[in-house]
């Protein structure tokens, strides 16, 4: 036997064993075991379905179902989609206070999904039967408004909550991107399925423009997805660096404040806004194989939809080596130029089919990583904002969010205007003319080539690199060790892997990166391999060299680590933070609620510091946030007067977040009756925002003066 067969059957016996060793338990510095990987594939294949008949009703032109089945214009859409989009903010807004306040069982996220599964294919069900051929044009437009709204009710919570969940079930960045890259491989399957399945069967019964086709086909698919979901949800947990003390109430407002100073926050929606561009081209496959050669070839797009998805496959084994070399910035980069590159070879190549085909492969390759990249981003971004601010915030970031959605009411009246233009109103029998499709497909193509270019260039702006990341989340750990001890609630597990970041960074604090020396590997991969005995000797050298590469980039991405690791351990003996803590003494000295008068004379003042050196910066910018939050607390006593200021009664809360509701307007009634106490309880917490800031930190402070004591106890479990 060659060797080629040996080392494929000895890296199979590898794979084999690896995944019996790690089945039930997760491998060292990981969280997930492989079989709760298989959980979160099954789940995913289950989302796929139980979304498929309503991920196919959408209020555009591109719409087979709304569009060319039941015939409205491309116009009067958009104005529905503008309605829905309206009444949909509010919705929005009180979905992302939801989540971060619930007291649901069972986690933040994973509760969402169980509830709200069966509604989204019920009321699927009941849009795609409607009798709209015995209605009128606007019985027909008020009848798919009304079912597009209430469906999306449920829709949306579901398909937040999944995009959400994935985000935090590991705070390992690596493993969180394997094990999306591992689950989307195999959950894959699902669309795969649908994909090659229902165009052929459509092609051979109604066809993929007749209401039918929604009506039995899509459905049978649902059901199915469906059952999965309900199974494996049942089987995958969150996982959250958090203190073990009780979350408290996130208000929506103070949220808003805080996300808004979040620069990766900005970045991210800011190429989200333009977006809408890209997506133009989209219509131009399905529509080239329906409507193009008088559509005499719609019965092969299941098939070429088959194929085409087999690109996502490759990507998504792919992404995680792919994030490992370049970084999730440079990858998006890099995907948004080729994306355009694509676009431009479309333009000048739509009319021949199999070009377009190839070029939609390529297209779908470059998509899948983006589409895993971006909930990677999206989850790094939220642990960036737990390590800068101490607050950990998920579905309030939606808010802020909503601006994207007032921009999408204007911008999403652009294609179906071109459409209009061009000719395409509730016939859309008109896409079999050639001059007209051509026309469209031309600057549907141009406008999508400028989308992808504009959606690139806030990512140049992006710098949170992978090894940041695992800096913030290692501090993280570190804070809440000493919040938890704190609390007497710090787990032997918990100290270990906060400790060992602790200890790994005073070794390497202030070392200079080692060089990487290629001699070896060079060297290695010269020796001779006439022999069996040579093979082996270059094939051990060579695995030697490449051991000993890695091991000095990662020893040089720990020494980038420890200074943030460091910085946040001795926070508290800099000259700023000493200023600090000084100014900290003084304001708890004036007691809680202290009209500070002088607070505008303050800020001027600190305005006015040194700013030469590096302590010097900090402590004017330590005196200058004091000084406003002074100015914020002076002027709320000036509106609600001294007098009338009282601490909002801690049981009364207490009393709300843990009655029992017996229905859905008991529910809602409780979280009214809790907004209002959280209004009150905002205004005083911010009234005394400087006597509680200076609070905490005196209190962090101290929890930071136990590190020997940890250290002690650390040292005691490896004894």
């Amino acid at each position: 036997m060659s060797d080629k067969p040996k080392n494929l059957i000895h890296k199979a016996k590898n794979a084999v064993g690896l995944a019996k060793q790690y089945w039930s338990a997760p491998a060292k510095g990981n969280y997930i075991s492989y079989k709760e990987v298989a959980c979160l594939s099954g789940a995913g294949f289950g989302v796929h379905w139980t979304t498929l008949l309503a991920s196919m009703i959408g209020l555009n032109a591109s719409n087979f179902l709304v569009g060319a089945s039941i015939g409205l214009r491309p116009m009067d859409l958009q104005i529905m989609l503008n309605v829905a989009n309206i009444i949909g903010i509010p919705l929005g807004i009180f979905r992302s206070w939801y989540y971060d306040n619930h007291n649901l069982k069972g986690g933040k996220f994973l509760p969402f999904l169980r509830m709200t599964a069966l509604p989204t294919v019920l009321i699927s069900l009941i849009f795609v039967w409607l009798p709209y051929e015995r209605m009128e044009y606007t019985a027909k437009a008020v009848a798919v408004e009304v079912m597009y709204i209430l469906l999306n009710i449920f829709l949306c919570l579901y398909s937040e909550s999944y995009t959400y969940f994935q985000q935090i079930i590991t705070p390992n960045a690596q493993e969180r991107a394997n094990v999306m890259s591992i689950s989307q491989v195999i959950y894959s399957m699902a669309p795969t399925l649908s994909n090659l399945f229902i165009p052929m069967i459509a092609g051979w019964t109604w066809g993929l423009n007749n209401i039918w086709t929604y009506r039995i086909i899509y459905p049978i698919f649902t059901i199915i997805g469906l059952v999965f979901s309900i199974v494996f949800f049942r089987k995958v947990k969150e996982r959250l660096i958090l203190p073990k003390k009780k979350p408290e109430p996130v208000r929506m407002m103070d949220a808003i404040r805080e996300v808004a100073k979040n620069k990766y926050y900005w970045i991210i929606q800011s190429a989200g806004w333009v977006v809408f561009l890209e997506s133009g081209f989209g219509v131009i496959l399905g529509w080239s194989f329906v409507y193009a050669y008088g559509g005499q070839y719609q019965t092969s797009l299941g098939l070429v939809n088959t194929i085409i998805g087999n690109a996502g496959l490759w990507a998504m084994l792919l992404t995680p080596l792919a994030i490992k070399l370049m970084g999730k910035r440079n990858l998006l980069i890099t995907a948004n130029a080729i994306n355009i590159i694509v676009m431009i070879a479309m333009y000048f190549s739509y009319k021949n089919l199999i070009i377009v085909c190839i070029l939609w492969y390529l297209n779908t390759f470059i998509n899948t990583f983006w589409n895993i990249v971006q909930h990677n981003i999206s989850a790094d971004m939220k642990d960036y904002h737990q390590w800068k601010t101490g607050v950990r915030i998920d579905g309030l970031f939606g808010p802020l969010g909503m601006i994207g959605t007032v921009i999408g009411l204007f911008t999403g009246l652009v294609y179906p205007a071109i459409y209009e233009k061009m000719g395409l109103l509730e016939n859309y029998d008109v896409l079999y003319d050639d001059n007209i499709r051509n026309n469209l497909f031309e600057v549907l193509i141009l406008l999508s080539a400028v989308g992808a270019l504009l959606n690139l260039i806030p990512f140049c702006f992006y710098n949170l690199t992978e090894n940041k990341h695992k800096a913030y989340v290692d501090v993280l750990k570190v804070r809440a060790m000493f919040e938890n001890h704190y609390l007497g609630e710090l787990e032997d597990y918990e100290l270990e892997d906060a400790m060992e970041v602790i200890i790994q960074a005073k070794e390497l604090y202030g070392n200079e990166k080692l060089s990487i020396d290629k001699s070896g590997l060079y060297n290695a991969r010269k020796m001779p391999k006439h022999t069996d005995e040579e093979k082996y000797a270059r094939n051990n050298a060579i695995k030697e060299a490449k051991q000993k590469i890695r091991s000095i980039k990662e020893t040089n991405l720990a020494i980038e680590r420890a200074p943030i690791i460091i910085e946040d351990l001795e926070k508290f003996s800099s000259e700023s933070a000493k200023a600090k803590l000084e100014a900290a003494t003084e304001t708890m000295a004036n007691g809680k609620i202290y009209y500070y008068e002088n607070a505008r004379a303050e800020l001027k003042s600190a305005r006015r510091l040194p700013r030469k050196t590096k302590a010097e910066k900090e402590i004017r910018s330590d005196a200058i946030k004091l000084a406003k939050v002074k100015k914020e607390s002076a002027s709320l006593i000036r509106k609600y007067g001294l007098e009338n200021i009282t601490q909002p009664d801690d049981s009364v809360k207490q009393e709300l977040l843990d009655r029992e509701t017996s229905s859905f307007a008991e529910s809602m009634k409780t979280k009214q009756q809790l907004r209002q106490h959280l209004k009150k309880e905002s205004v005083y917490s911010r009234i005394i925002k400087p006597y509680s800031d200076a609070e905490s930190l005196l209190a962090q402070a101290e929890y930071y003066e136990h590190y020997e004591e940890l250290e002690r106890r650390y040292h005691a479990l490896h004894q």
